[in-house]
């Protein structure tokens, strides 16, 4: 392979496709068909995360 080649070759390697989004304007989102990890898209956590968060606010506010 040439240098050229080679360059070439990184720079196709190199670009990051966007992700598919599902709408318009403000109603724009990704579609969450096309999300991965490998795309930072990892909410494996979130309902946990959102049970501590709720945590405070759950439950009888007569008992305090």
């Amino acid at each position: 392979m040439s240098n050229d080649e080679d360059q070439q070759q990184l720079a196709l390697q190199a670009t990051v496709q966007p992700v598919p989004t599902l709408g318009e304007g403000c109603l724009s989102r990704f579609d969450p068909e096309s999300l991965n990890p490998e795309q930072g898209a990892d909410f494996s956590a979130a309902e946990q995360l959102r049970r501590q968060l709720l945590a405070p606010y759950s439950g009888s506010q007569a008992d305090e």
